[in-house]
């Protein structure tokens, strides 16, 4: 065994290799950037060596500088996680002339697997089913086009060298395929320094699952079940579980014999994940193989009970793996939500900026039996940086069986709390809430169309409205009693205020009764309760932010901020503001007036953080619905910004290069 281990990446993926490392008695190191200097991996490992400036081509992607790093700590073996130089057949080979053990597949696997174009005759000639498709790389758009035409749209276009959505286009006419041919060679160039790009037939409606892998340097070859990954936005996972709720015995044992299949016709090793798109009719092709580490492997290790990391470093030692393909036994049900930096209610446009709140649900086993697992780069007081993937932390529970894996979801979602940059914990929530999703009704079309407008406040069902109300009643009444005790007169100033109150939340109004009772607060709806009575009991207390409700009965767990002279409620991708207030109080409060914010229609804001790579118009230029006007670029992520409506350029605000803040003026328009 090693006595000591480098890893070459950052954020949660370098801590959890971190963890089972010390587990197995291995040293640490650690590499860093400018940005990642304060860094939790850099805080966790036992040392930590700095790369250089924050952008990847400077640190992380720089193998001269890893190996050095290697070289002079004594680090015997590097771990590369996943990203960057994971699936890098270079890096393999410059360690293992250096006498370095990569952790990892044979540099030959790599350069087979990462060439999505070699890959997919690697796997035709293994007897694995593929798609339709170019075999070969793609000139020019006028050769796209050609070939978009005879295989038939829509089409796939992605780049040979990609991963992680980078470099990935759907096309659906020609329009679309010229678009996405400069878009996928640009970010392709940027993600892995190679814009060479391949066309293949997109398969309509199609689920993605992925077989995960494992094998020594002694042959043995075994699959450990599978994931669904088909819930996606931009070809980017965004929820997985494992194992599918759509594969029966017979398909899962045919796509991991496949699987197997196609590892050993490249001679493969270690950790690994054959991907495949699957039709409605349990048809599946072969999409590609990831040769490393998975993003979504803790809900393999959550059902197989196996630390993938753990395995993979001890056949970089030399092990056999301790088990057979006949001990592999899936147990329950696990669901893995990627908590990203990003604004669901703009897009999903990524957010940067310092976690000025982190607190995640407790880990461990819950009172209902299910476990719930957090894996995470971040700390509170973190900074989220524009210069890397924007992935927050990896939020798993187990259970059983799969309706009490999504209720402990739900409520770990409930538990999270993130403040000072905008993240998708509501549109998480929302998830795990709709019904195809709960009856495993999945396409890798799910976002588009669950969601079609985009992401919304989820609107609560009446029953949903009176809770929440009364949880406002509760937090009222008990600032209140808090108020009332500085003041020093408590019996006083209750019988002052008395106990009706009006409640206002989103479109509803609810005239209550609040009254004290044994351990906690009955909430009267109407004239005497005559709408029903809801009784409350928690542990809030003036200061809270997070605490659990039980409300009727039915527990809650509401994240809880002053706004304004009333209280912002979050639960279950709920986000309304509620004003709790004395009757006379709320009659007046009718009569204000209301703001009316200013008109900004006429302007093109930059969406996100970001930099300007393109112009698309010029002052005085018309345009028409739909028409480019600017590239902006974020995390290593292209993204065109179209005209709404039609009109005029009256002035261009910024150049070519420019860094724009968020909702910063980037045209105006006649």
């Amino acid at each position: 065994m090693f006595e000591k281990l480098l890893i070459a990446n950052r954020g949660e993926i370098a801590c959890r290799i971190i963890r089972t490392a010390k587990k197995l008695g291995i040293a640490t190191v650690a590499v860093y950037s400018d940005a990642d200097r304060d860094a939790l991996h850099v805080r966790m490992a036992d040392e930590a060596v700095h790369l250089g400036p924050p952008p990847a081509s400077q640190s992380y992607l720089d193998a001269a500088r890893l190996l050095a790093a290697a070289k002079t700590t004594g680090a015997t073996a590097v771990h590369p996680g996943y990203g960057f130089l994971s699936e890098n057949a270079s890096f393999a080979k410059t360690l293992e002339a250096a006498g370095v053990i990569f952790v990892g597949p044979p540099p030959a696997a790599i350069e087979a697997m990462g060439d999505k174009i070699t890959s997919k005759g690697i796997a035709a000639a293994a007897g694995v089913n593929t798609v339709p498709g170019h075999m070969g790389v793609v000139e020019d758009v006028d050769q796209l086009l050609r070939i978009a035409r005879d295989i038939g749209y829509p089409v796939m276009i992605k780049a040979s060298a990609g991963g992680g959505g980078k470099g990935m286009r759907i096309a659906w006419s020609d329009a679309d395929a010229r678009e996405g041919f400069e878009a996928s060679r640009n970010e392709a160039r940027a993600s892995f320094d190679d814009d060479r790009i391949f066309v293949e037939k997109f398969v309509d409606r199609p689920r993605h699952i992925e077989i995960q892998v494992l094998g020594d340097r002694h042959g043995n070859l075994i699959y450990l079940g599978e994931r669904e990954c088909s819930i996606q936005r931009r070809n980017q996972k965004v929820i997985e579980e494992a194992p599918s709720p759509f594969l029966d015995p017979a398909t899962r044992k045919a796509m991991g014999e496949q699987a197997v299949a196609l590892c050993r016709a490249v001679g493969y090793f270690s950790a690994g994940t054959v991907e495949f798109i699957v039709d409605g009719d349990r048809n599946f092709y072969f999409l590609e193989m990831n040769t490393r580490l998975q993003v979504e492997h803790p809900v393999t290790e959550l059902i197989t009970g196996i630390d993938l990391v753990e395995e993979m470093i001890r056949v970089a030692a030399g092990e056999r793996l301790s088990l057979s393909q006949a001990d592999v036994m899936l147990d329950g049900w696990a669901i893995e939500s990627r908590i990203y930096a990003e604004d669901p209610y703009r897009n999903f446009l990524p957010s940067i900026g310092r976690l000025t709140r982190y607190r995640p649900p407790a880990e461990g086993v819950r009172d209902s039996g299910a476990v719930v697992r957090n894996d995470t780069g971040v700390f509170e007081g973190a900074e989220i940086s524009m210069f890397y993937d924007p992935m927050v932390a990896k939020l798993c529970t187990w259970a059983p069986s799969r309706p009490a894996a999504i209720d402990a979801m739900a409520e770990a979602l409930d538990d999270f709390e993130v403040e000072g940059i905008g993240h998708n914990l509501p549109f998480l929530s929302a998830v795990m809430l709709r019904e195809p999703f709960r009856q495993g009704d999945l396409t890798t079309a799910f976002i588009a169309e669950e969601f079609p407008e985009g992401f919304e406040n989820r609107r609560p069902c009446a029953e949903e409205l009176r809770r929440l109300a009364s949880v406002a009643a509760w937090i009222q009444h008990v600032s209140e009693r808090r108020d009332a005790q500085i003041a020093g007169s408590l019996s006083r100033r209750a019988r002052a205020i008395g106990p009706a109150r009006v409640i206002a939340l989103l479109d509803a109004r609810f005239e209550v009764t609040v009254r004290e009772c044994p351990g906690g607060l009955s909430v009267a709806f109407g004239d005497d309760g005559e709408d029903g009575i809801l009784e409350v009991l928690s542990d809030w207390r003036p200061g809270c932010r997070q605490a659990a409700f039980q409300v009727g009965g039915t527990w809650m767990g509401v994240k809880t901020t002053p706004a304004g002279a009333g209280w912002r409620l979050r639960w279950r991708a709920v986000d309304a503001t509620a004003q709790v207030r004395r009757p006379r109080v709320a009659e007046l409060a009718q009569l204000m007036p209301v703001k009316v914010p200013p008109d900004r229609s006429r302007m093109l804001l930059c969406p996100m953080p970001g930099v300007i790579t393109q112009l698309h118009a010029r002052e005085g230029d018309a345009v028409e619905v739909g028409q480019a006007l600017a590239t902006v670029e974020a995390m290593k992520m292209e993204n065109l910004l179209r005209a709404e409506r039609q009109g005029t350029v009256k002035r261009v605000a910024v150049e070519t290069g420019a860094s724009l803040a968020v909702d910063e003026v980037i045209m105006e328009f006649a």
